[in-house]
């Protein structure tokens, strides 16, 4: 394993670390997660360039694609809950509530 695989693994932990210790702000979690989609996605595209894999070139822009889509929808629920209850907080979400 090469220093380089090391590193992002490393971002990779770091960044599931990160989400699950300091979940008490939305704003953080989306962050750890985007984090983690971006680790994933160098990764992705250090093993198809290491491996010569030509047919699977698509699958890190896909990838890509599908972390911009959830960052997206993940800063939408932040700016709709924000502006329901007046902070980021996600324990004075209750899920529970209709």
């Amino acid at each position: 394993m090469t220093l380089i695989h090391m590193n992002v693994l490393m971002a990779f932990s770091m960044s599931l670390v990160g989400l699950l210790m300091y979940r008490s702000h939305l704003m953080s979690a989306l962050l750890c997660l985007e984090g983690m989609m971006l680790s994933l996605f160098v990764l992705a595209a250090l093993t198809i360039l290491n491996s010569h894999f030509t047919l699977a070139n698509m699958m890190p822009i896909i990838l890509l694609v599908f972390a911009a889509y959830v960052a997206a929808i993940g800063l939408a629920l932040l700016v709709m809950v924000s502006n329901t209850y007046g902070t980021d907080y996600v324990q004075s979400l209750n899920l529970l509530q209709c």
